[in-house]
């Protein structure tokens, strides 16, 4: 799908992270509760500004960026569905800003859902710079969906799934092996 949701549906943006999660648990008890189209949207844009002394090998090329957004697209839904996806849910992967993808996406929706990660010792966090945007520009209602605590995540649904934590993505330690993977911010 590569148009907007045309007051079919729920549009949710998604990163991987936990808070976009939550954003596509709640959008999908939306969504059937209401029997209207899910539609799941992740942004993503080129990678720019790297060290003019990085060597030209390690820089990933515009497909391999697209190919990881796509990853982290199909992660992020299995992660919530498992292996097959409900009917009527259908991801979208689009280049761009994330909020001007969203607003375009939701243009026409019946609301925008966005997540909003966990604050630090449990707090509160505030919004985060795509989701005020949304918030600001969206011609649609926006739910902002506060990711749950530590201890409230529901279990992942894949099979011997690992979570971000687990992956070594957790407080800013990346753990991967090639510059690519580091040279890509997925969250």
């Amino acid at each position: 799908m590569s148009g907007c949701a045309e007051g079919k549906g729920i549009v949710v943006g998604v990163d991987g992270s936990a808070a976009s999660r939550a954003a596509l648990r709640w959008a999908v008890d939306q969504a059937h509760a209401l029997d209207v189209e899910l539609v799941a949207v992740h942004a993503w844009e080129p990678a720019t500004g790297f060290a003019p002394y990085a060597p030209v090998s390690t820089r990933p090329t515009v497909a391999e960026q697209r190919e990881r957004a796509a990853e982290v697209l199909a992660a992020t839904v299995r992660a919530v569905f498992g292996p097959r996806p409900a009917a009527g849910t259908h991801a979208v992967l689009a280049e761009g800003p994330p909020a001007h993808v969203l607003l375009e996406q939701a243009r026409g929706a019946l609301l925008l859902a966005v997540g909003r990660g966990p604050g630090v010792q449990g707090e509160p966090r505030a919004v985060g710079a795509v989701g005020r945007e949304c918030l600001r520009h969206s011609t649609v209602p926006v739910v902002v969906v506060p990711a749950p605590a530590a201890s409230e995540r529901p279990p992942d649904r894949r099979r011997g799934a690992r979570s971000l934590h687990a992956a070594g993505v957790a407080r800013g330690r990346r753990t991967n092996r090639n510059a690519r993977d580091r040279a890509i911010d997925t969250r």
